[in-house]
């Protein structure tokens, strides 16, 4: 292997040389305070969007593959997440060291995560150094080299990953929901992998996942902060070189034509640990992400269990002090989602828990919520939303996300007006829709087996 030190986005070798390639471009969206977002189309179907954002400094680029654990088979569960790991061990032109030294030389952050449905590399830099890191995050998805000792090493790191997870019954309570919710459906598997499937890979399954999934058509590459649209196209066209040749189009957005559960796959999973809480996750299925009733569902979960206003906080820890942490949360993915309430408390506490968050639940879906409720739901999801959005890296998100999962770039504002427009009778209609939907329990603690259909309700 010879290494370089190329470092300013020119590339190296075949891809320095490569025309640009002629992309089109949109403008999806301009501000009144000088904001900017774009998009481009290469030749080859590969996505560049950007959005400027006057007044900082810094930029956050993103490179996004439309490939996570719902693709993979069950002999090749983690493969996605294993990758992840695997090409930050070295290219065709630069060490494991010397993409580490590079990025930390300009005080930049890189790192990487894989999803259900994607693989994100990120790094946030200053603005001045954002052709490097172009450059470096192009050669790991691009030029890796995803050698069997890379890879006997990093198996041990994934294999620690797992036992972390393990050993934090909170995180592990999420993963035996998505199974118990999904069952032996991709999503009801574990973006971690299992020990078994992580200690089978073989190098010839994960450089051939790789070989087959990181094509240009599946990559989308978004960049927010003091950023030119023109020159990250640029950089990227030199970063993937003639790659971009030919008259391919972007991958399909993900539907989530596979089959999946539209009940629970089974009533409840129990993980028996010796814990002082016990961990627990009630839900079912939930909606899509393109479904048309994900607005009034984001109203009613914050009403729900989404702050310290909301009615299971209320209920369950300042009216009886019964947990440090109860709430819900949505999960959406293409075709499918789920809807959840978890709380941590004492074992002899479950089953008051369980009772007063199953009465909450049905209250509201038969009789919906109060007025003040949905006034206030909107306003927290505005605020959140658009506070969350104060840096390049959430910026950089959004757009990612966007264009992988929704297939459009929706202005701030319109999410906005969108959230505004929810009246209460659509959430009284979302509410009887979602909550009288079977529901499946996830447990971690110190219960049985024969304890599980005293807590089923």
């Amino acid at each position: 292997m010879t290494t370089g030190t190329d470092l300013t986005g020119a590339g190296t070798g075949a891809a320095a040389s490569v025309p640009a390639p002629v992309g089109v471009t949109q403008v999806l969206d301009v501000d009144e305070v000088g904001g900017r977002v774009e998009r481009t189309e290469l030749p080859g179907g590969l996505r560049v969007l950007t959005e400027t954002m006057p007044g900082v400094l810094s930029a956050t680029l993103g490179i996004w593959v439309g490939v996570g654990s719902r693709d993979e088979s069950p002999e090749l569960g983690g493969s996605s997440h294993f990758l992840e790991h695997l090409l930050f061990k070295g290219t065709r032109s630069r060490t494991a060291l010397e993409i580490a030294t590079a990025m930390d030389a300009v005080g930049g952050e890189m790192n990487a995560f894989t999803a259900k449905e994607h693989t994100c590399y990120y790094a946030n830099v200053l603005a001045s150094d954002l052709p490097l890191a172009v450059t470096l995050l192009g050669d790991l998805v691009t030029e890796a080299l995803n050698t069997a000792p890379d890879l006997e090493s990093e198996r041990t790191v994934v294999l620690e990953e797992i036992a972390m997870r393990d050993d934090e019954p909170a995180d592990a309570v999420h993963d035996l929901f998505s199974e118990t919710l999904f069952g032996e459906s991709p999503l009801g598997r574990s973006v971690l992998g299992t020990v078994d499937s992580i200690e089978a890979l073989t190098r010839d399954d994960v450089d051939g996942w790789y070989r087959s999934r990181y094509r240009v058509p599946s990559i989308v590459v978004s960049a927010a902060g003091r950023v030119d649209h023109q020159q990250v196209v640029d950089l990227v066209t030199r970063a993937f070189g003639d790659r971009l040749a030919g008259p391919g189009r972007p991958d399909p957005l993900r539907l989530g034509d596979d089959a999946v559960p539209t009940v629970p796959a089974r009533p409840a999973g129990l993980i028996h640990r010796r814990t002082e809480q016990t961990h627990l996750l009630l839900g079912g299925v939930g909606f899509g992400r393109l479904d048309d009733g994900r607005y009034a569902a984001a109203v009613l979960d914050a009403a729900v269990g989404g702050g310290m206003s909301s009615r299971l906080f209320q209920e369950v820890r300042e009216k009886r002090g019964l947990v440090y942490t109860v709430g819900s949360s949505l999960t959406h993915y293409a075709g499918t989602g789920s809807f959840l309430v978890y709380a941590g408390c004492s074992p002899k506490r479950v089953p008051e828990v369980l009772r007063l968050v199953r009465a909450e639940l049905a209250e509201v879906a038969a009789n919906g919520l109060r007025t003040e409720e949905v006034t206030r739901g909107r306003g927290q999801l505005k605020g959140g939303l658009v506070l969350g959005l104060e840096d390049t890296g959430s910026r950089m998100s959004r757009l990612g996300k966007s264009e992988l999962s929704h297939g459009e770039y929706l202005p701030v504002r319109t999410v906005l007006e969108r959230l505004d427009s929810v009246e209460e009778d659509q959430v009284r209609s979302v509410a009887a829709e979602l909550l009288t939907r079977p529901t499946c329990l996830a447990v971690v603690g110190p219960y049985r087996e024969r304890d599980l259909d005293a807590l089923l309700g």
